[in-house]
């Protein structure tokens, strides 16, 4: 049995879940906008394509941010470990909210040619290394103040916010689309929820940087167990980790991407439903996504990581296409309940990857490791999913088929996970040796 991990006030714990909330809030509401607005964009920055291949490209370049995320982790990964978890975030909200704000000011094609899509794209990947510690980071952040057994329902508050996020970028484009007309929109209208992002990162900013840095860091700093290069010991130690990390993030990360911003365009571009029928359709299923996130993570505290990711990965191998026959129909009812058959899987996956992320890895390569897991799947699995499975949808001419990417991704990951995962609930995760079985099985 391993010691209680360090673990901050009752104060500290409440103020941690709002730092990491609201940074947490404002990345995924950046990201989400502009996977809702990625029809409109491609006709400002791609308009010489059919409105098919403008959508393509559009997604094209919403994927390439995920490339970056890679450098990002290991970067951000690498100062989270070097200089402390709240100084990476500080970084990573900052550097969010700087580059959304200035794609909001972009010039179109019409205006500059085929420079605003370059300069799009370049915004685009600055977004992507910001994000590549923002996850990671702010899992670590939390979960290094709250108790051993509660990890799983502080850790819902990352997996919650971001549907939170999803759902304010729903309503706040459904609310543009309802009021501006669509030579508006494609004159500024699109720009409105990107300039949004000045004031929300100035707010997560002020918040980040008021609270104090987690217990776990402090204690490493107090034993001079900082490790001054994180990223070499997490690739010589910490291999297997990132292996488990990389597969259970695969499922996580694509699972919420097709709900947070495939879904929407699917339900527009194949199903024909209209757009402000998808976006209403779409929040309200990520809405009980958001509420059964901290179910989950009860569930994960009382039964085990490992049990209930299982539950959820293997849920989307069997859910995954009927929730897309149901979905295609495009009846209110249908597409409800097709949506209801991929968030309660999502909400098992999602929290427990949140937990895991700190679960698997030693402290002083927890930010390097976990980033860089957690990123390769996103950069090279999930991001291009919406891209991937509007590619599947154009080319067989149907409804169902897009579901087979994330099928097909959470089979050979659940294959994987059945043989190597193990248990991390309770596991010390401070500064402290870990146990030796502990260890044999991280290694």
């Amino acid at each position: 049995m391993t010691a209680q991990s360090p673990a901050g006030t009752g104060r500290t714990r409440r103020q941690a879940a709002v730092a990491a909330g609201i940074g947490n809030f404002m990345e995924w509401f950046d990201f989400a906008v502009y996977g809702f607005f990625a029809p409109t964009m491609g006709k400002v920055f791609f308009p010489d394509s059919s409105a098919t291949v403008g959508l393509l490209s559009s997604l094209a370049v919403f994927g390439v941010a995920f490339f970056f995320r890679p450098i990002g982790g290991l970067v951000l990964g690498s100062l989270g470990d070097r200089r402390g978890r709240r100084f990476t975030l500080s970084v990573s909200v900052l550097m969010m909210g700087v580059t959304t704000t200035l794609i909001a000011l972009l010039p179109s094609y019409a205006a500059v040619g085929a420079l605003a899509p370059v300069l799009l794209v370049i915004l685009r990947c600055l977004q992507g290394l910001s994000a590549g510690g923002e996850w990671t980071g702010s899992s670590a952040f939390l979960l290094e103040m709250v108790p051993d057994n509660r990890r799983g329902l502080f850790g819902s508050v990352i997996s919650a916010t971001a549907a939170l996020a999803t759902v304010a970028g729903s309503f706040v484009a459904l609310l543009i689309q309802s009021v501006v007309s669509d030579d508006a929109m494609l004159a500024w209208g699109w720009r409105i929820p990107f300039l949004i992002a000045a004031p929300l990162a100035l707010i997560g900013l002020y918040v980040r940087l008021k609270i104090d840095e987690t217990p776990v860091f402090t204690e490493l700093q107090r034993l001079g167990q900082v490790s001054d290069k994180p990223l070499r010991a997490a690739g010589n130690r910490d291999l297997k980790p990132i292996l488990l990390t990389l597969a259970i993030a695969s499922v996580q990360g694509l699972g919420f991407y097709y709900l947070a911003t495939y879904v929407v365009n699917y339900l527009t571009e194949t199903v024909d439903l209209s757009r402000t029928s998808s976006l209403a359709l779409s929040a309200v299923g990520l809405s009980v996504y958001m509420v059964l996130c901290p179910v989950a993570g009860m569930l994960a505290d009382r039964y085990g990581r490992r049990r209930v990711n299982l539950v959820g990965s293997v849920g989307y191998v069997v859910l995954g296409l009927p929730a897309f026959v149901l979905m295609g129909q495009g009846g209110v009812a249908t597409v409800l309940l097709g949506m209801l058959l991929l968030v309660v899987p999502q909400a098992l996956v999602s929290v427990t990857t949140v937990v895991m992320l700190v679960e698997l890895f030693p402290a002083a390569t927890r930010s390097s490791g976990s980033a860089t897991g957690f990123n390769i799947a996103l950069a090279f699995v999930a991001g291009p999913g919406p891209f991937i499975a509007t590619a599947i949808a154009n080319a067989t001419g149907s409804s169902v088929w897009p579901a087979s990417y994330m099928v097909a991704v959470a089979l050979v990951a659940t294959a994987f996970l059945l043989k190597h995962l193990p248990e991390t609930a309770g596991r010390n995760i401070g500064a402290e040796a870990p146990d030796p079985q502990l260890v044999r099985e991280a290694s």
